[in-house]
């Protein structure tokens, strides 16, 4: 019996090996520049910038890239050239769009019902985000998330680590622990592959990011978490005078996310606030919606409404996704985190 654990290991063990090395093809490393007649000094600079591979270099813009300090407009058309060779940036036919869709993987959400509402699971290479009043079970997701993309691949998880923005102090890692004792997995080894930063402003939550890139070129992060997304936002500006600055530096944040799933293949799961709204008429039920505006509504991939059911129960409802039809699903929330309701 033991001989076999220890043999489905070692084959669990090669499946990663394997997974890892398919993973090298997925982006190219700013390194591999230098070999195209770019000096070491200057792809030090993308580095310290917070650009860590060529697929990152080409989604920004060359203004951005002569903001970077020591880099000159030559110099940046040099390195774009470069990039260029490395990666196909330009038209794929649909049969290649179709197999580089092969490459997303869907993590469980511990919840069979919710797994077939969303199609498989959370997907990587894409935005989700849910919404919903307080006490809705947005958060309870994210540590379950937390857990299960630690999950081998063949047990429905991503097989890597997890970073974790905190913008509300909502984070309990004593609450990871019955989650990964209900998973089967090592309290300790998946608080480990857990990395966790608290954000206090919106700039602070911005460079978070920029940091993460330095931190995913290096590991297999498959999950990102930033619970919540707007609530720095809704703190730092206030009034109608400095809306219109607020949503540019949001689009820029979830811009830089985007940019994110894309280079690394990680999912993101962000939570967002809802608000009232008074003048939704006499014939909406429930007047409340997302905050953050169109903004943030043309930037997530997937948008899921969460309310509350009776006791333990809540209900989540696909509000937009491109493809999902627009149905429900009922969960529970468990001590071993999101589970299949109980009637």
């Amino acid at each position: 019996m033991y001989a076999l654990k220890a043999e489905e290991q070692s084959q669990l063990q090669l499946v990663e090996r394997e997974a890892i090395d398919d993973e090298e093809d997925l982006f190219e490393a700013i390194d591999k520049l230098t070999a195209h007649g770019i000096n070491a000094g200057d792809v030090k600079k993308l580095q310290d910038a917070g650009i860590y591979t060529c697929n990152g270099l080409m989604m920004h813009t060359k203004k951005s890239l002569t903001g970077i300090k020591g880099l000159s407009e030559a110099k940046v058309d040099k390195i774009c050239e470069a990039a260029e060779k490395l990666v196909n940036f330009g038209y794929i036919t649909g049969t290649d769009a179709l197999l580089k869709r092969k490459s997303v993987i869907r993590i469980t959400t511990g919840s069979q019902a919710l797994d077939e509402l969303l199609g498989g699971g959370i997907e990587t290479l894409s935005i989700t985000e849910a919404f919903g009043e307080f006490r809705s079970g947005k958060t309870q997701l994210a540590h379950t998330l937390c857990v299960s993309t630690q999950l081998p691949t063949s047990m429905r998880g991503g097989n890597g680590k997890v970073a974790y923005i905190d913008t509300e102090g909502t984070f309990r890692p004593d609450r990871i622990v019955p989650i990964a004792e209900r998973f089967g997995m090592d309290a300790g080894a998946v608080l480990d592959n857990i990395i966790y930063a608290r954000a206090y402003t919106y700039e602070h939550q911005y460079n978070l990011l920029l940091g993460l890139a330095a931190k995913m070129a290096e590991e297999p992060f498959r999950l990102l978490i930033i619970d919540s997304v707007i609530a720095l936002f809704r703190v730092d500006f206030s009034g109608r005078g400095e809306l219109a600055e607020r949503q540019q530096k949001l689009a820029q944040m979830l811009s830089r996310l985007i940019k994110i799933a894309e280079e690394f293949n990680v999912a993101v799961y962000m939570t967002n606030q809802v608000i009232a709204d008074p003048g939704g008429g006499v014939f909406v039920t429930d007047p409340k919606k997302p905050a953050g505006g169109h903004v943030l509504a043309h930037a997530a991939t997937v948008r899921l409404m969460f309310r509350k059911g009776k006791g333990e129960q809540r209900i989540c409802k696909v509000f937009d996704a491109p493809n999902l039809p627009e149905s429900e699903a009922v969960f529970q929330i468990t001590a071993g985190g999101i589970a299949d309701a109980k009637d």
